[in-house]
């Protein structure tokens, strides 16, 4: 589903490689956190997989793509199969919630009449039904979170990519989102969890990817 190949990457202002030689491979529905000190590169792998950056060295192959190569036509497209979560929800407070978890469909073109269905079964899996009109400020943080949980999946995406995603919630918060991955990870999503919550991974059975000054040091393949 997602391999890094010999994956280095080197912005012009920074001294050194940001990412040396990154070596790993997610299979299809699989779950893994990627963590690492600040600054350790975690930021640069995720903009790579999503294509905002394109690495210097190596290659990177997402489903049938590989990414050092695909035109910028393309790398539209190859986002719609891709979810995209962020610790601080990026949700838009002047839209409903139905109208945020919507924004993929209407940008990929979708019909209303399909538009309302993906939408409504994104918010049932997520717990929200009933909550399509609300304005995303009038819910709890980890509401909101959910809200953007939807939002990445209701395009039914082949790979979620979530940063922090459980960075602004309590403990019982972070258990409940990570359930919601469990469930994704049955019906084949590979998921990446970036984060720095070493107490909620250490109860979790899924592999740790972790970056040190850029080296992938525990979890990847050499």
């Amino acid at each position: 589903m997602l391999k890094f190949d010999n994956v280095s990457m080197r912005y012009p202002e920074v001294a050194g490689d940001v990412l040396k030689n990154v070596n790993f491979h997610l299979e299809k529905g699989e779950i893994a956190f990627l963590t690492g000190h600040s600054g350790a590169g975690k930021s640069t792998l995720f903009k790579l997989i999503a294509m905002m950056e394109r690495g210097n060295r190596g290659q990177i192959t997402f489903s049938d793509y590989n990414l050092n190569r695909v035109k910028p036509s393309q790398i539209p497209l190859i986002r719609r199969k891709m979810g995209l979560i962020f610790q601080d929800y990026k949700l838009l407070n002047d839209r409903t919630v139905f109208d945020n978890v919507a924004l993929p469909l209407v940008i990929m073109g979708y019909s209303y009449k399909e538009i309302s269905g993906l939408v409504r079964a994104a918010l049932s899996k997520v717990g929200l039904l009933g909550k399509e009109k609300k304005l995303p400020l009038t819910l709890s943080g980890g509401e909101q979170q959910r809200v953007g949980i939807a939002r990445a999946i209701v395009n039914k995406p082949l790979m979620i990519l979530a940063d922090e995603p459980t960075g602004n919630l309590d403990p019982e918060l972070s258990s409940e989102i990570m359930h919601l991955f469990e469930q994704f990870k049955q019906v084949g999503v590979t998921i990446l969890i970036a984060s720095h919550d070493i107490s909620l991974i250490s109860t979790l059975n899924h592999r740790v990817l972790k970056l040190d000054h850029g080296q992938l040091v525990e979890g990847g393949e050499s």
